[in-house]
């Protein structure tokens, strides 16, 4: 059986979370308790939105399977507090706006969720706004502003793009560091994104990060459509192969979802680029076993700020355990969606625990606001510093053949201002 050394990938830092009450269980389950409080006996009824189906072809499906087998490992060791997990599953929201907000209205206004968990999708500002206005508390990976200082949202490895202000990881930059003899003096690095909110916010994140860890930053532009591929991406790369003074960068960084990102990086490839490319949107496992894609990956350092597959610590074991127990199969393939999915509910898993057996929005948001522990799987959670930094831990993992080999262990580095 095929050992991939597949890694969950991106980024990290928590948000504000204070106490309130959510319009979807406060009529329905306040016995005259704390607001939004539900009877000692009633299961937790978890829903989530993950960008199932896309116009690209990417898929992040399995966040529901992965959310799936944590709450099915909560309700194994008897609940939380004794109440039972309802995970009613997670809607599709075809990495569409407007079908976001929809799904999100729907488990709020018609399923009446205690919280929406897991959220894996890039377009969720608007929804965002929505839960927060019905004090809804909701989980996901936090690549966009919906997971920074917003009261009911929580990023499970925090707030990913702070405003300026805040501090920001330095840890993608590191971590090439050494993959380019140890210091980036007099090294290049092009950096080109989709045209989206959180893309945008990234690229300038990353515009500061890498001249911080010494490179220099030769192109970047957040000019890539985020809905339709390019089926030409020679505009694109005849800027970044002349973007050093007429030459090709040292490092290509882009910050394109697979596999939009594939067709790129072949289309670099063909034009003659030989430095290293490093990819930090994630990827899809199955694409090594497409001949195109494999080629087309190879050598390419995928950043990573999550457990390794490979490790053997004991959160990984039930990880594994469980994620073949909710599959109803067993997995080989282990991919990051899975971890999104899992430590999103993970992280609402250990925070209902802590609000303790009398559940409410109310405690939910109190118990989330100084919540602090160590995951196995994400590192030290931290609120309320979280709020506004990273935890800064990461490792990157490099495609060889038809699998992934580690190309800089995991390590957490330091946190810069971002201005």
């Amino acid at each position: 059986m095929r050992r991939l050394l597949r890694a969950a990938s991106l980024v990290i830092v928590p948000v504000l979370l204070i106490a309130g009450c959510n319009s979807a269980t406060t009529d329905k389950n306040d016995k005259g308790g704390s607001a939004g409080a539900l009877a000692s006996d009633e299961p937790i009824k978890i829903g989530g939105v993950v960008s199932k189906t896309s116009t690209t072809g990417a898929s992040k499906g399995d966040a529901d399977l992965g959310a799936k087998a944590r709450f099915m490992m909560a309700n194994d060791e008897g609940g939380i507090n004794g109440r039972k997990v309802d995970y009613i599953g997670a809607e599709d929201d075809g990495q569409d706006p407007g079908r976001t907000t929809t799904a999100v209205r729907k488990l709020v206004q018609q399923e009446h969720v205690f919280a929406v968990v897991p959220v894996n999708t890039v377009v969720f500002s608007g929804a965002g706004e929505f839960l927060n206005t019905n004090k809804t508390p909701y989980i996901g990976w936090g690549t966009g502003p919906a997971y920074c200082d917003k009261e009911y949202g929580i990023g499970y490895n925090g707030c990913l793009t702070p405003a300026p202000g805040g501090v920001i990881p330095t840890t993608w930059a590191e971590a090439l560091v050494p993959l380019v003899g140890g210091s980036a003096q007099g090294k290049t690095v092009a950096l080109v994104a989709q045209d989206s909110d959180s893309a945008k916010i990234g690229l300038s994140m990353y515009a500061q990060v890498f001249p911080h860890a010494g490179f220099t930053v030769s192109y970047a532009k957040a000019t890539v459509p985020s809905t339709t591929p390019p089926t030409d991406w020679s505009p694109w790369v005849g800027e970044i192969m002349k973007s050093n003074n007429g030459n090709p960068p040292d490092i290509i960084a882009p910050m394109i979802a697979t596999p939009t990102n594939i067709n790129l990086i072949g289309s670099l490839r063909r034009a003659g680029f030989q430095g290293i490319i490093t990819d930090s949107s994630g990827f899809a496992p199955q694409l090594l076993d497409q001949p195109a894609s494999r080629e087309a990956l190879q050598g390419v350092h995928f950043l990573s700020q999550d457990q390794p597959f490979e490790s053997t610590v004991p959160g990984m074991v039930k990880f594994k355990e469980y994620i073949d127990k909710a599959k109803g199969s067993p997995v080989t393939d282990w991919n990051q969606s899975m971890m999104v999915g899992w430590n999103s509910a993970d992280l609402f898993v250990e925070i209902a625990k802590k609000a303790g057996s009398d559940l409410s929005v109310a405690s939910f948001q109190a118990a989330a606001a100084n919540f602090q522990d160590h995951s196995d799987l994400v590192g030290d959670r931290k609120f309320p510093q979280a709020r506004t930094q990273s935890f800064g831990c990461g490792s990157l993992l490099q495609v060889k053949g038809d699998s992934y080999e580690i190309s800089s262990p995991l390590k957490c580095y330091p946190t810069m201002p971002y201005k």
